[in-house]
């Protein structure tokens, strides 16, 4: 399976350590998937000038993630500030809402497209801000979408069309709800419908036939940042490989657990003041 990611890409600063991370859904899934033995993964998005984005971009390097159809601007990367509580959730506290992620929308030009069609999947978000890109995207390769709370019924009339794989976090959610969320992300186009739901798993669709994960033991829950990229990605790649749903499933599980094991959503710490 060949990967990109395709928007995000931030530092997650936690506060009490005076650390940063590097971070960002569509980098953690990009990441995640070599990880998991992926053939190749790129991410494309914007990044900043300053030190948070060069180190983004040395660990994307270091993991084998590609980057080079990246834009660079002038400004500030990402850095939402992140406490975490006793028992390893993270928590995001807000940052600075001038950052390069807030002012300028990522937009693909025809040669961004053409790199797009060598990767099996593109997968991208609602931090993302590319929504008027969606039906290019989907023309190029399969599309995977990551709603995490943001499931109001119009927005998923406007994206699910476009998509083959949409992913939801839904801990708060009732049963009704998750019927509803499948039912219409099926209706409108995507074959396979992701929520996950805390400590109680994940529930999958694919075209209507429902698969029902467990969650897995982590040795030591040390913080769940990045826990539910690193269930997409491995979700993903294992899917690709083998086609078979709960094999995917449970792999994804495995890869999650092992994410509440260390901080940040793949590690990499450092300095907090130097940004």
């Amino acid at each position: 399976m060949r990967l990109i990611g395709l928007g995000d890409n931030v530092v997650d600063c936690y506060l009490d350590q005076g650390l940063y991370y590097p971070g960002g859904n569509a980098v953690n899934v990009a990441v995640n998937c070599m990880r998991d033995g992926a053939r190749a993964a790129a991410y494309l998005g914007v990044f900043g000038d300053d030190g948070a984005a060069k180190h983004i971009k040395s660990c994307l390097a270091a993991e084998g993630v590609s980057f080079e159809r990246s834009r660079r601007a002038y400004g500030r990367s990402g850095h939402p500030g992140v406490n975490l509580n006793p028992d390893g959730d993270r928590v995001f506290v807000g940052g600075p809402r001038d950052t390069v992620q807030h002012v300028l929308r990522l937009r693909l030009v025809p040669p961004d497209l053409d790199y797009v069609r060598s990767f099996d999947c593109c997968h991208t978000s609602c931090f993302s801000s590319v929504e008027p890109e969606l039906e290019k995207l989907a023309e190029a390769c399969d599309l995977s979408f990551d709603f995490s709370t943001k499931a109001e019924d119009g927005y998923i009339d406007e994206v699910c069309p476009h998509l083959r794989f949409a992913f939801f976090s839904g801990a708060a959610l009732t049963e009704e709800r998750l019927g509803s969320i499948i039912s219409r992300c099926h209706e409108r186009g995507a074959e396979i419908v992701g929520i996950t739901l805390g400590g109680r798993g994940a529930l999958f669709s694919r075209e209507g036939k429902r698969f029902y994960q467990p969650v897995k033991p982590a040795p030591a829950v040390i913080d769940t940042m990045g826990a539910g990229d690193s269930f997409i990605a491995g979700f993903l790649t294992r899917f690709y490989d083998s086609g078979d749903m709960a094999g995917a499933l449970d792999y994804a599980a495995g890869r999650a657990a092992l994410t509440c094991g260390f901080y940040g959503a793949f590690g990499y710490p450092h300095p907090l003041d130097d940004r």
